[in-house]
């Protein structure tokens, strides 16, 4: 029998980045989603394409998966799930809980000879499939997980551009997967592609901070001047300064916090800038910048950064300037701006910058971030 992966998110990146690597490695892919239409359609197709678009031109045709709707067919999923060997998540980290109960139904149903099932959470957020972890033992029954599942954190970086209804999917040609091989001693996945590492930390935050901070302030600095597309704000030449200022004080935090080389770091966030700037990729401020509340809490691309550089005494000055643009971001469609904009609104400062951020008074970033929502409130 050959090697069977469940993945859950059958959305764009789903689609066009793990599954896609996940069919390439010979799984046979079953998507797990809600969504009804994509489903149908995934459910209704032989195959769809992957272009990846940037330095070179490549198309990639996925066939012979399958397709459940986990609102639906719980049973469906439970035998999947109990007969695969890689159960894979791309939900968002605040749907985790949600899909945690199927998996620990499928776990449980395994036979006891299989072999345990890796399950890896590749979201953007650092610790995922902890955290999936967790609300997996909160609601397995039984003494054996540990016997029947390993669980195993992942770092993934791929930029999937907004795009056209459709199976199709158009990817940047970049990607990194990498998952911590800890957990799996010498029983690694087979999965071509993936860049194996002993310790995920540093590599997860050399992305979180660099990626994904230098994305979202492009977003939010591009918002602000009415610009559409990515691409066109890194065009603005004050805005490219501005990014880059952000990515010099990240930097300065991955030094000083896990001894990175200066030179590879500034040749890796150079490369990142070039990916930003890819004319192929027609990726939109409003994308980018969506969920701004979860994109300002503590730990996350702005606040984890800032706060662990005024800890160490360090310049956060253009990553306050960024969380500055974030906190304007009051695009009339994205729930969390609408959120965001309420609460400037209605609350005072001191109850923004503890909801939002979750910094604590005491912090030494607190007094300039209560500064900063002050200046958006007036």
């Amino acid at each position: 029998m050959g090697m069977r992966a469940v993945h859950f998110g059958a959305g764009n990146i789903g689609r066009g980045f793990v599954g896609l690597l996940l069919a390439e490695a010979g799984y046979e892919l079953t998507f797990a989603d809600v969504a009804d239409q994509l489903i149908e359609q995934l459910q209704g197709a032989d195959s769809y394409e992957v272009h990846e678009v940037g330095d070179e031109l490549r198309t990639h045709v996925v066939s012979g998966f399958s397709a459940i709707n986990s609102a639906k067919d719980s049973e469906t999923l439970t035998g999947a799930i109990a007969a695969a060997d890689v159960v894979t998540t791309a939900v968002g980290v605040s749907i985790l809980k949600f899909v945690a109960p199927g998996i620990a139904a499928g776990i449980a149903a395994r036979p006891a000879s299989a072999p345990p099932v890796a399950v890896m959470a590749c979201e953007n957020a650092i610790g995922a499939t902890s955290i999936l972890e967790a609300e997996i033992r909160s609601r397995y029954e039984g003494d054996d997980l540990d016997e029947r599942a390993v669980f195993a954190n992942t770092a993934v970086d791929r930029i999937v551009p907004a795009q056209d209804p459709g199976l199709d999917v158009t990817v940047e040609n970049y990607f990194e997967w990498a998952i911590e091989t800890g957990p799996f001693g010498d029983r690694r996945p087979e999965i071509p592609g993936v860049t194996w590492v002993p310790d995920l930390a540093p590599y997860i935050e050399r992305k979180l901070f660099t990626v994904n901070t230098g994305h979202a302030t492009t977003a939010y600095l591009g918002y602000a001047r009415g610009v559409e597309k990515i691409s066109d704000a890194l065009n603005e030449g004050d805005i490219e300064d501005a990014v880059s200022a952000v990515l010099a004080e990240t930097r300065s935090l991955l030094v000083a916090k896990y001894g990175f080389d200066r030179t590879e770091l500034e040749s890796y966030a150079a490369k990142i800038m070039r990916r930003f700037a890819n004319p192929y990729l027609p990726d939109t401020v409003e994308r980018v910048g969506r969920s701004p509340l979860r994109k300002l809490s503590r730990n996350d691309r702005f606040v984890g950064p800032a706060s662990q550089l005024a800890e160490r005494g360090l310049s956060a000055d253009a990553l306050l300037t960024a969380i500055g643009a974030a906190l304007r971001f009051d695009y009339a469609d994205d729930k969390e701006a609408v959120e965001l904009q309420r609460l400037l609104a209605d609350e005072p400062a001191e109850k923004v910058v503890e909801t939002v951020t979750g910094l604590e008074p005491e912090h030494p970033l607190y007094p300039a971030v209560l500064d900063l929502v002050k200046s958006v409130q007036d």
